[in-house]
């Protein structure tokens, strides 16, 4: 065969080549039109549809509608499908807006269980009548994002801070070690330092004019002006205390936080997580059992972290490590 070859001037490759063709490629199928083993049927994407647009869930974000119903007993789908579906029908959308400092001193302060560190800010309520606004106090426990104490008043000063971290002392919950705030000069005053040095109780300040040394209270504070029901413009004092304090007992009690897997805050603060993490993760093996193709691996209820930080320093050491390694 060589010598063959080699006298018709045609290489081995070549001639198996003719001797054996390829077979015929057939013609790809595109994705959109192959069949999907694990795609939702149009009956499951009703239903999540139906979920999403019910009157209850109208002013609720998809991951918190999907953990309301998967605490309900109830699992239609992973929560990627749902927010697929919620894209496809255009039920979702971002409304945040984002805003970076330069980091200068940095706090660094961990919380690894309820009642060690507690951070508080005040934020600004605005009043129909202009130039007339109120101010919000609000004291939120680190670990668990459960608010611990709140005043609301027509200005701000140390005196009503004092106050409100009195009323919260006074109450179910036990004293933290540290109390961290941003550096206003109710937070940085001589009285409060005073107040907080005879109570044993450590003063944390952010960096200034930093907010992601405030993270949570800052968070708490975005949700609040970001929920669909939040008035613009209060009519009086009076308003604002009533709209606050449905807010906030929601916000303990209802809200599904995804800083601590999507549990409340309530739930975390006291302790009773875990009595609702069986509760989806019984929901979630129902679905594994019946639909175990429709998952990579099992799927698990989230637990509660173990450590709430402020500035972690092992993070902000591995990413500047990794912005090193790209210089």
């Amino acid at each position: 065969m060589v010598s063959a070859c080699k006298v018709m001037g045609v290489s081995r490759p070549t001639w198996y080549r003719h001797r054996a063709p390829r077979a015929v490629t057939p013609v790809p199928v595109p994705q959109k039109e192959r069949v999907q083993p694990a795609t939702l049927t149009g009956s499951e994407r009703a239903r999540i549809k139906a979920f999403l647009i019910d009157e209850e869930s109208a002013n609720l974000s998809v991951s918190q509608v999907f953990y309301r119903t998967l605490d309900q007993g109830v699992y239609v789908a992973s929560e990627s499908s749902w927010h697929r579906v919620a894209r496809a029908s255009k039920l979702n959308g971002d409304r945040r807006v984002m805003a970076t400092h330069k980091p200068k001193v940095i706090p660094e302060l961990c919380a690894s269980r309820p009642n060690q560190v507690w951070s508080w800010d005040i934020t600004v309520l605005r009043s129909v009548d202009r130039g007339r606004n109120f101010r919000l106090y609000v004291i939120l426990d680190v670990f668990s994002r459960y608010v611990v104490g709140w005043r609301l008043e027509p200005s701000e000063g140390t005196l009503e801070a004092l106050d409100m971290i009195t009323d919260a002392l006074a109450g179910e919950h036990s004293k933290p070690e540290v109390l961290h705030a941003d550096r206003g000069s109710v937070m940085t005053s001589i009285d409060m330092g005073k107040y907080l040095a005879k109570l044993g109780i450590v003063q944390s300040h952010s960096r200034p004019r930093v907010s992601n040394d405030n993270p949570f209270s800052e968070s708490q504070f975005k949700t609040m002006k970001y929920d669909l029901d939040y008035p613009q413009h209060f009519r009086s004092l009076e308003h604002a205390r009533e709209w606050t304090t449905g807010f906030i007992h929601a916000y303990n009690t209802e809200h599904r936080h995804s800083g601590i897997g999507y549990y409340t805050p309530e739930s975390v603060h006291e302790g009773t997580w875990p009595l609702c993490q069986k509760r989806r993760q019984a929901a979630l093996d129902a679905a594994w059992a019946a639909y175990p193709h429709r998952h990579h691996q099992r799927p698990r209820a989230h637990k509660v972290h173990t450590e709430s930080w402020i500035n972690n320093p092992q993070k902000r050491a591995n990413r500047i490590a990794r912005l090193s390694q790209r210089g």
